[in-house]
């Protein structure tokens, strides 16, 4: 489905794959460029979107690097000659990107057209796990979600780190639309006030109440 957007800002919402993935593409209206972050599962169709609206693919955004997101970056280097921003820490979990692959800290901006993106290093479901926000919009990958939060029972996941990305969330803007990494929530999208208001891993004030949440990092999370 189509996502709200800012008029200077082209963005859309695609969900893809047996995983409710969302894949997102969002780019500059004026210069017709396209980032396109975590592709996977449906590269054809999300390739054919952006050409019908008259939009170039230049950049790929990896949020992390489990498989579920990025399985489609290969297919997607075939057909453009984009470049692909991971964090630092997760360049060696991304196989054939190598001549394309920018990395990432947290505080870089990257430039699509006229938009920037800012990125935000937010560990915890993986050690390289990153946001990226944008004119009043959060891409949150799998840290986020509407109504939970990533998994933290993983091979590179963190409980602690977990918190305290989440806690660094927090502190943004309420008016922050949250854009999540998969479809697992009521909506689609939701502000972060209201994420705030009613998500149960946002409300949890302490760590030591955090890990006693998670049955202290044992108990798989959304």
């Amino acid at each position: 489905m189509n996502a709200p957007s800012p008029p200077a800002l082209y963005l859309k919402q695609l969900q893809v794959g047996p995983m409710a993935n969302f894949v997102y593409l969002i780019g500059c209206p004026r210069t017709k460029e396209v980032a396109v972050v975590d592709p996977a599962w449906e590269v054809d169709r999300i390739a054919r979107i952006a050409q019908a609206d008259g939009m170039k693919i230049t950049k790929i955004l990896i949020t992390h690097t489990h498989f579920d997101h990025i399985n489609g970056v290969e297919e997607l280097l075939q057909r453009t000659d984009a470049q692909v921003f991971v964090h630092k820490t997760e360049v060696e979990d991304l196989p054939g990107a190598t001549a394309n692959l920018r990395q990432l800290e947290s505080g870089d901006v990257i430039q699509v057209g006229d938009v920037k993106l800012t990125t935000v290093h937010t560990p915890g479901h993986t050690r390289g796990s990153q946001c990226f926000l944008v004119s009043g919009a959060l891409l949150s990958g799998d840290t986020l979600f509407i109504g939970s939060c990533g998994r933290v029972d993983l091979p590179g996941s963190d409980p602690k780190s977990m918190f305290e990305s989440l806690g660094q969330l927090k502190r943004l803007n309420d008016h922050t639309v949250v854009y999540p990494g998969h479809d697992y929530g009521d909506t689609p999208h939701a502000p972060l006030a209201d994420q705030k208001r009613r998500n149960p891993y946002l409300l949890i004030q302490s760590i030591q109440d955090f890990l006693h949440f998670l049955g202290h990092g044992t108990r798989p999370v959304l």
